[in-house]
């Protein structure tokens, strides 16, 4: 059981750090190359990566769970 959310906590914070530098390549690119859609697509990749770092665990894996 101990194996399982530590797979879901390294999965939880994976995809968060995905999505965090997907949204600050966009961001990048919209300096650079792509001005309107870079920033146009960061926006909700930020977001993804927000919900990705708050999203809570299974019950099995919280604080204090038996």
């Amino acid at each position: 059981m101990k194996n399982k959310c530590i797979m879901e906590r390294i999965l939880k914070a994976g995809f968060g750090l995905f999505f965090l530098v997907t949204s600050a390549a966009f961001i990048l690119s919209g300096f650079t190359v792509f001005p309107f859609f870079g920033f146009l697509l960061a926006i909700p990749v930020f977001f993804l990566s927000l919900y990705f770092f708050s999203v809570h665990m299974g019950k099995n894996c919280e604080i204090g769970a038996q």
